[in-house]
């Protein structure tokens, strides 16, 4: 009898209790399966105390998402300010972007505010590959001066460089720039062409040291012998340079 009881008290309890949830959960809603609460179902979004449907506009699909707007545009459409999708219109000479919602030029246009202009490329140019600065630049032998491109100038015995910067020639081996011309290197006598750029262009054979612009033949002292680089000369061992002399170390 007295489990009877306890029984008819715990469901009268439910059935008082069961308004009360349901008073609180909203239609279209379920509680959340973690904390208190509850949350919309998919398709429908919270509004204040209800759960309304999402209203997909057209040329746009559901995303059958909890969060958002609960829709998204299709390929090749844009939401605008009033949640609708509107087509992205492609200029001429644009293409649609891999996003679908804008569009980019292509090789060979650049935007100008709502369209794409074509690169209008002078005689002896390219189209760059670059994202910034100028959109072509000058074949090789060439180079750009008041948005053309015009021959370079390569003086007698040089070449063109690949220089980006600076002089685009460089002087054959043997010569020297001058003025803008390439002079020939003039080697004395007992010395070889040197491509070391900071000195005169030639140095001395072994045995010979610079005296001015000539090589002279090197005056070994006794007890010395030439040096690494073989325009010098230096003591044997156990003696020093005194005076121009090797004189034996005390």
């Amino acid at each position: 009898m007295r489990m009877l009881l306890f029984s008819l008290s715990v469901s009268v309890l439910f059935l008082f209790a069961m308004p009360l949830f349901a008073q609180s959960l909203p239609a279209n809603a379920s509680a959340k399966s973690y904390g208190d609460g509850w949350e919309c179902n998919i398709g429908y979004r919270s509004n204040a105390t209800a759960c309304e449907p999402v209203i997909v506009p057209e040329n746009a699909y559901a995303t059958n998402r909890t969060y958002g707007q609960g829709w998204e545009c299709l390929h090749g459409f844009r939401s605008d300010a009033q949640s609708d999708c509107v087509a992205v219109v492609v200029p001429e000479g644009g293409y649609l972007g891999p996003s679908g919602e804008r569009w980019l030029c292509l090789r060979g246009f650049f935007k100008l505010d709502d369209s794409c202009q074509q690169i209008i490329l002078p005689a002896n140019a390219y189209l760059a590959e670059g994202s910034y600065g100028s959109p072509w630049a000058c074949k090789r032998g060439f180079e750009a001066k008041d948005d053309n491109c015009v021959i370079i100038a390569v003086p007698d015995n040089a070449y063109l460089n690949t220089s980006s910067y600076g002089q685009p020639w460089t002087c054959e081996r043997g010569f020297f720039e001058q003025a803008g011309l390439c002079e020939a290197v003039a080697v004395p006598e007992n010395a070889y062409l040197s491509d070391a750029t900071h000195d005169t262009g030639w140095k001395c054979e072994r045995g010979y040291a610079v005296s001015g612009e000539t090589c002279e033949l090197i005056d070994l002292p006794e007890h010395a012998h030439l040096n690494r680089s073989g325009n010098g000369w230096e003591c044997d061992r156990n003696f020093h340079n005194s005076k121009g002399r090797c004189v034996l170390k005390n």
